[in-house]
């Protein structure tokens, strides 16, 4: 070996060589002070849970870390290890292992594997597109693949799995069966109804029997309730009265409502295969571990899942980021709830999530035997702050300088959004009257809304019992939502992601649609804030008045800020001569 090869070991060489000594903490002084800084300049209403584990080739743990930073809620509660987060996305990869639990099971008969087809164990799964609906697998669902896009908004408090499965039939496919890679929550809500159709398991206790009490993961839960009564329950912290055109990152610290709040205990709500757990710092680091062991529970030989399984969820099937977000970074290949990227040249396997208040990571470098977590309850900024957060780790844990990505990401999150196109001043009316407009409208993919016409200087007729309940405390519930002099209309609804659709007169037949979250504020003068309300800047959601002689309906197109065209693909968004045509989502008023 050359001499220049030899000496370009020796910093890696020093590095493992200290790791052996009585310094190696990497959650220290340093650390501390790094993250603390970072929720500073970033105004962070929140905090953060930080887990980091470091073992040797011979699978003798050398680093064990966790720790909390920042608030757990509006009262000044400190962040601990204890503290719980709901992580999102990061759930999903507990339904895939649980799946693979199934998968492994010898008394089921027939015996499920990877590629066992949907439509054979649950007959009433049928999707838009008749190819998808027969050949869809169980890795298909898990791997984003189904030629569908988000559909999120389809779901209620109220439903369950059986219901998700029901109205998939009836929403659009954006793109072709195995053509592309499309995020979509439904899927995996379809393989959580799994364990109670082969095994009479209710999916939240299948996962706590066969994965979080083998392991030891005594504070992690799919049950609201349960992680509510120890005290140590984060909320989601959000900004209220932000101003992106002035400050950013400022704003009334708020908790942001708790999705999983109205429904769940033990079983599991309606989405919990796809964003239901709830979990600690502490906790992440057991799972950290039992990933790097590849299914064996730290400190023991047990098998919870096998390291096939893992093998199998962690293999790139699908592109899902064609273009490298940072010049350190590499093409994004997406497994099961698993995704490979290089940085700086080291593997990494991770996955993130998002759930309202919170945005977490959990990432593992396989190679180089560390693995780290990052929980986060800032609901604008907690993604990049995660983000920030674990790469100085990652650098730290290699040894090499620390790239600045606070700096990066402040410069890219600085730059503000398009601001709104004015309203007209001569807007046109639209092509049937606001009251003919206002009423119940119906998808059988999404459900019903009624559309209640809430600003009075346009109603002629006496509202109805139904839109008295939401009219009559509007101002209360959602302040500032109601602008005067724009006719408009405001549905409540039962969903996870929001509890109010506003649709205000744009000109002519073209209305701009918001969804709204009407938000406790724990405050007796002000008891409510509306949350996501982008009055000031463009979210590209609009809805389209389509009159057909005595028939009225709307197309709603910019879901999800429009991720419905499967961006990291370039799916075109729906088009064509009609407005069913260019719709998203269509709805028929009844």
């Amino acid at each position: 070996m050359r001499l220049q090869s030899l000496l370009n070991l020796v910093p890696a060489y020093l590095f493992y060589c200290s790791l052996a000594g009585a310094q190696n903490i990497i959650l220290d002084d340093e650390t501390d002070a790094f993250i603390n800084n970072v929720l500073a300049e970033w105004k962070s209403p929140g905090g953060a849970g930080v887990a980091f584990v470091m073992k040797n080739d011979q699978n003798q743990w050398i680093n064990v870390e966790s720790k909390g930073y920042g608030q757990a809620n509006p009262d000044g509660r400190k962040i601990t290890e204890h503290t719980t987060f709901n992580i999102g996305s990061n759930s999903k990869l507990f339904t895939v292992l649980a799946t693979s639990v199934l998968i492994n099971n010898a008394t089921l008969s027939p015996r499920l594997d990877w590629h066992t087809k949907i439509k054979s164990v649950i007959p009433e799964f049928n999707l838009t597109d008749p190819v998808a609906t027969e050949e869809s697998t169980l890795l298909d669902l898990m791997t984003h693949r189904t030629g569908y896009p988000l559909h999120d908004f389809s779901y209620r408090y109220s439903d369950v799995a059986t219901d998700v499965i029901r109205k998939l039939q009836h929403q659009r496919q954006s793109a072709e069966f195995r053509d592309i890679w499309q995020y979509n929550n439904n899927m995996y809500i379809t393989l959580s109804h799994l364990p109670e159709l082969l095994v009479g398991k209710p999916f939240g206790r299948y996962v706590k029997e066969n994965i979080f009490e083998p392991l030891g993961m005594n504070s992690t839960t799919y049950s609201y309730q349960l992680a509510n009564s120890n005290g140590q329950r984060a909320d989601g912290m959000a900004r209220e009265g932000i101003d992106v055109y002035k400050d950013p990152f400022a704003g009334t610290p708020r908790a942001a409502q708790y999705w999983t709040s109205q429904t769940g205990g033990e079983d599991g709500s309606v989405v919990a295969g796809a964003g239901g757990v709830i979990t600690s710092a502490a906790d992440m680091a057991i799972w950290l571990q039992t990933l790097l062991l590849e299914g064996v529970k730290p400190g023991t030989n047990e098998t919870v899942f096998t390291p096939a399984s893992l093998k199998r969820a962690v293999t790139g099937l699908s592109v899902q980021t064609g273009q490298p977000e940072w010049p350190e970074s590499s093409l994004i290949a997406y497994g099961a709830a698993q995704l490979q990227i290089t940085y700086r040249g080291h593997l990494i396997v991770e996955h993130g999530g998002f759930i309202r208040g919170f945005n977490t990571q959990i990432s593992r470098l396989p190679n180089d035997n560390f693995g780290v977590s990052v929980l986060t309850n800032d609901h604008e900024y907690g993604k990049v702050i995660g983000e920030i957060i674990k790469n100085h780790i990652i650098d730290k844990a290699l040894g090499l300088d620390p790239i600045d990505w606070n700096s990066r990401y402040k410069a890219v999150k600085s730059i503000p959004p398009v601001r709104a196109t004015p309203r007209p001043d001569n807007a046109k009316p639209p092509s049937a009257n606001f009251t003919a407009i206002a009423g119940v409208y119906n998808n059988d993919g999404y459900g019903q809304i009624e559309l209640c016409l809430v600003t009075p200087e346009f109603r002629n007729a006496a509202t109805n019992s139904s839109c008295t309940e939401v009219t009559s405390n509007l101002t209360t519930i959602l302040p500032g939502a109601i602008r005067a002099g724009i006719p408009t209309l405001v549905a409540a609804v039962n969903s996870p992601w929001f509890s109010h659709i506003r649709v205000e007169h744009f000109n002519a037949d073209l209305f701009n649609v918001s969804l709204l979250i009407s938000t406790p504020a724990n405050d007796t003068e002000k008891p409510f804030w509306t949350f996501n309300d982008k009055s000031t800047s463009d979210n590209g959601m609009i809805g389209e008045l389509n009159v057909e002689g005595s028939n009225i309906g709307f197309g709603f197109a910019g879901f999800w800020a429009g991720l419905w065209d499967g961006a990291e693909a370039g799916v075109p968004k729906p088009s064509g001569d009609t407005v069913r045509e260019r719709a998203e989502v269509y709805w028929d008023k009844l």
